[in-house]
């Protein structure tokens, strides 16, 4: 499995999203689409982006009874996406549910991950708020297992758990990882951090990148630079 660049998409309209991918003459970049532009436009923006020759990773990180997560994940099967995501905090049987309903009459299917905790989430906030006296180490770890025990492919975490992931579940389980920010670039509203060559360096298999290439003054050349970083 090779690593990747996945350009986060977080657009309001198709429109944007179009202006955007067309400045992309040589490379089809793997994209993600997330709620905001999946709820603008619906269905319709993953067949378009798809059939430009892109890979997807639709970020709609379902959370609910594990009924409903499977045939909603049995609705995302035919939109033909490489990669999609639900919450681990959804327990391992809504885990397992999910597996069931994305995989086709043919045993195909896309990737699945997990997010484990997001990205914005401090120790301090997720133990006064949310209650979860274990460290934030510690509750990334045991979701990224249950996870495995699930069948998943793998969790979405930030960087910097992306070696603690990969230790106690495999290296051959998937770690996709947000929060990756150029050393000169600003931090915007992340907490858990760090750059594409570090990322590299701690074992992140892909890296999902945002703002950094898609309010840069050149998108191409910042995505390249991150290719560059993270992949060569």
């Amino acid at each position: 499995m090779g690593k990747d660049v996945i350009i986060a998409c977080d657009f309001e309209s198709a429109e944007k999203t179009f202006a955007f991918l067309d400045k992309f003459t040589e490379e089809k970049p793997f994209v993600k689409i997330g709620m905001e532009l999946f709820y603008a436009e619906g269905p319709s923006i993953v067949r378009e982006i798809k059939k430009r020759g892109h890979k997807i990773f639709l970020d709609l990180k379902l959370h609910d009874i594990p009924n409903t997560v499977k045939k909603s994940m049995s609705v995302l099967s035919k939109l033909d996406v490489d990669m999609t995501n639900l919450h681990a905090a959804g327990t391992v049987e809504m885990m397992k549910a999910a597996l069931e309903g994305l995989t086709r009459d043919d045993g195909t299917r896309p990737l699945l991950i997990a997010v484990t905790q997001l990205t914005s989430t401090s120790e301090e906030r997720m133990q006064n708020e949310l209650l979860i006296n274990a460290s934030i180490n510690d509750t990334i770890v045991k979701y990224a297992e249950n996870t495995k025990l699930a069948g998943l492919d793998g969790v979405v975490c930030s960087p910097l758990e992306a070696g603690m992931v990969k230790e106690a579940c495999g290296k051959e389980f998937i770690t996709v990882t947000p929060g990756v920010r150029f050393a000169d670039g600003d931090v915007g509203d992340q907490v858990r951090i760090t750059t594409p060559e570090k990322a590299k360096e701690i074992g992140s298999d892909y890296i999902v990148v945002g703002r950094p290439i898609t309010q840069a003054d050149d998108p191409v050349e910042a995505y390249r630079r991150c290719v560059r970083e993270f992949v060569d």
